[in-house]
């Protein structure tokens, strides 16, 4: 155990008009436990997700909150039950940081489907009714079992985004057995699709890009894309392309997205998941395509202590890196506002200059 004389400040949230209205100042952090870990945070990527709950767009968000679920650093405090990890240890953290750990799905290593739901890294409450905040922030305390050491060989910068992004598109993937022989769909080329294309190639598959329009194809190929779809500028796009991917990946969260259109691109028998969440109903949503071509539609959520270490292992062995600007931990506010704007290529991610030199 290390010295505590450290005190949690971050970007704190008040209100749904917190997008580039956050404030620095002190928070009081979870209620700490034995099986916790406190980390000294340099990294923090900016999720779309922060967005949403800045704003309280999937629902009322609980203020004051600090977002920030793609976080990189170095522990400073383990709890005595803690094992798997040290003080001096570079880790990281995604969007859950809590679950029973006792159901079957805890056990089957499937923690984001946990029959007593999970605690957020932010936006939660934890047994005690004390909260957890983020990181964009100087600290954050998390239990140890949803903080993942980080191999070497990987840029903190590159990897905090796989935190969440990354493994929300990686965990898909794998549940399409997403490999040789197979085309995958990424829909939305952005934080998320982004990694689709990567891991997608890194697993094997011969991954299509699918956008709005063409302004992202140079860089979806040099991603690896074989294929690149605009659904806004290609004429008959459906149509042309129907009936030729293996699976997709649809990362987009507007509620007006092709969705029907999406689904004739498969083969019959096919899935699309869905790992994008909107804020409202999907508009214009016919079934006519699904049960004519036999396919199907489904849901992901983030990623489990199983794959996110798998991930972060094929990443390092493949050298894979995401695409990423950086940002200083000073300027988060205009950094959400220009990640609000889609000025990101293709994520931004937050950088604690008092700590970033440490690791």
């Amino acid at each position: 155990m290390s010295s505590t004389d450290y005190k949690f400040f971050g970007w704190v949230a008040k209100d749904k008009n917190a997008i580039g209205n956050m404030t620095w100042e002190e928070y009081t952090p979870k209620t700490w436990t034995e099986n916790d870990v406190d980390i000294e945070i340099s990294h923090c990527g900016i999720c779309a997700s922060d967005l949403h709950t800045l704003r309280s767009g999937w629902g009322a968000t609980d203020y004051p909150t600090v977002v920030g679920h793609e976080i990189v650093g170095k522990v400073v405090k383990a709890g005595k039950n803690v094992k798997h990890l040290q003080v001096g240890d570079r880790v990281g953290v995604g969007a859950q940081s809590g679950s029973c750990l006792e159901c079957k799905y805890c056990k089957e290593q499937r923690e984001p489907y946990c029959d007593k739901g999970q605690v957020g890294t932010y936006n939660g409450r934890w047994e005690d009714n004390s909260k957890s905040f983020g990181g964009y922030a100087d600290y954050a305390r998390v239990p140890a079992h949803f903080a993942f050491k980080i191999p070497d060989g990987l840029a903190s910068e590159s990897v905090a985004p796989m935190m969440c992004g990354g493994v929300t598109v990686y965990s898909p993937l794998k549940q399409l057995e997403a490999g040789p022989g197979k085309k995958i769909g990424v829909v939305g080329i952005g934080g998320l699709g982004h990694f689709g294309l990567l891991f997608a190639k890194a697993l094997g598959a011969d991954p299509v890009a699918i956008s709005h329009s063409h302004g992202k194809e140079a860089d979806a190929k040099k991603m690896g894309a074989v294929h690149f779809i605009s659904t806004g500028e290609d004429k008959d796009w459906d149509t042309k392309n129907r009936r030729t991917l293996d699976g997709i990946v649809c990362t987009v969260n507007n509620a007006d997205m092709p969705i029907a259109k999406y689904a004739k691109l498969l083969k019959p028998g096919c899935k699309m998941i869905m790992v994008g969440l909107p804020e409202s109903a999907l508009e214009n949503f016919s079934l006519t395509p699904l049960i004519l071509n036999n396919v199907f539609i489904g849901g992901s959520a983030i990623g489990s202590s199983k794959e996110i270490p798998e991930m972060l292992e094929m990443a390092a062995k493949m050298n894979i890196r995401g695409w990423v600007q950086t940002r200083p931990m000073k300027d988060a506010n205009q950094a959400a506002i220009d990640m609000e704007d889609g000025k990101a290529r293709f994520r931004y991610v937050l950088v604690n200059e008092k700590h970033s030199g440490k690791l």
